[in-house]
């Protein structure tokens, strides 16, 4: 099963580079099979992740970063692969 995690994180105006740059350069204790930075308006990053896992196994994810480079609380989400029609 391939388990896709995803990290989404709002920097605080103006600091998008910044947030980015603190996201590239996080270190996970487990090698993913894939990871993928994105960016946004508003500043904001997304992280995905992609594990051969189970849905619910134990898996690294990328920390909270400084307080004071983003605007609210991480938001994370948790999905996994489902067969082609």
């Amino acid at each position: 099963m391939t388990v896709a995690l995803m990290w989404e994180a709002r920097a605080v105006a103006g600091r998008g580079e910044e947030l980015l740059s603190w996201a590239r350069a996080q270190e996970l204790t487990l090698p993913p099979l894939r990871r993928e930075m994105l960016r946004a308006p508003q500043d904001r990053v997304l992280v995905i992740t992609w594990w051969d896992a189970d849905y619910a196994a134990d898996l690294p994810e990328l920390p909270e970063p400084d307080g004071r480079l983003v605007t609210r609380a991480v938001h994370r989400w948790r999905f996994e692969s489902v067969a082609a029609d």
